[in-house]
């Protein structure tokens, strides 16, 4: 039997990569920092992060924070942060460290 794809969306000084990137409902991704700063990788729109269902920068400290599309922190270099999305749609999502960096995910 074969593992799950692993869907890696990487963060560099040039932004997010790939992007878009297309995943089945229920996948993971997985936001790999090598960008040399920390990321915050979280829903559109900055800076309320609520575009995806559920999510919202308030639920950020409440027990609710590892259900939301948003890492509520800075993930730092050469570490990652996973979100698995079951929403189907297209959602797209910045770096709330520096929201002229974004990206989308395609969730069929």
């Amino acid at each position: 039997q074969s593992l799950p794809q692993e869907n890696v969306v990487t963060y560099t000084s040039a932004g997010y990569s790939p992007s878009p990137i297309k995943i089945k409902t229920g996948e993971m991704v997985v936001f790999r920092n090598e960008g040399g700063q920390p990321m915050w990788t979280a829903s559109a729109m900055h800076p309320t992060h609520t575009a995806y269902p559920s999510s919202d920068i308030k639920k950020c400290g409440t027990p609710e924070a590892d259900m939301i599309f948003d890492s509520c922190a800075g993930t730092p270099l050469g570490e990652s942060w996973s979100f698995k999305f079951n929403n189907a749609g297209e959602w797209k999502y910045h770096d709330h460290l520096n929201a002229g960096r974004y990206g989308a995910i395609i969730v069929e």
